[in-house]
């Protein structure tokens, strides 16, 4: 289960983030993975507590958004959202394709509570 790692990775960069707004606790980290990323959504909720523990996001909530897979043709130039195990073009069905999105995880945002109060960042 590779999940911790990527979590602990991604608690990694929410410290410094925290670190540079003179944070004292995160209160939320949301993130955006793709289908394709390799990550699983629910195991990196079940391992974020045992990672965040001892750290400025100790307690916080994660929070998951799930990004669909899109390709755009390169016949006809469609950029659609399609299935992730089916990467053809859903208008003229040619299977020469480039992925445009379905394989990022990204950190979207935190919620942090400073001396100033709570801000997104």
């Amino acid at each position: 289960m590779h999940e911790l790692s990527v979590c602990q990775s991604m608690l990694r960069q929410v410290s410094e983030i925290a670190r540079q707004h003179d944070a004292r606790h995160v209160s939320r980290v949301k993130i955006r993975i793709g289908v394709l990323s390799g990550v699983v959504p629910d195991l990196l909720k079940q391992v974020f507590p045992v990672a965040s523990a001892g750290t400025v996001a100790e307690g916080a909530q994660l929070s998951i958004k799930t990004l669909p897979v899109c390709v755009r043709c390169e016949s006809c130039g469609t950029e659609s959202e399609v299935e992730a195990n089916k990467l053809i073009c859903s208008a003229c069905g040619d299977w020469h394709t480039q992925l445009v999105s379905g394989n990022e995880l990204l950190l979207d945002s935190i919620e942090i509570e400073s001396e100033r109060g709570q801000a997104y960042v």
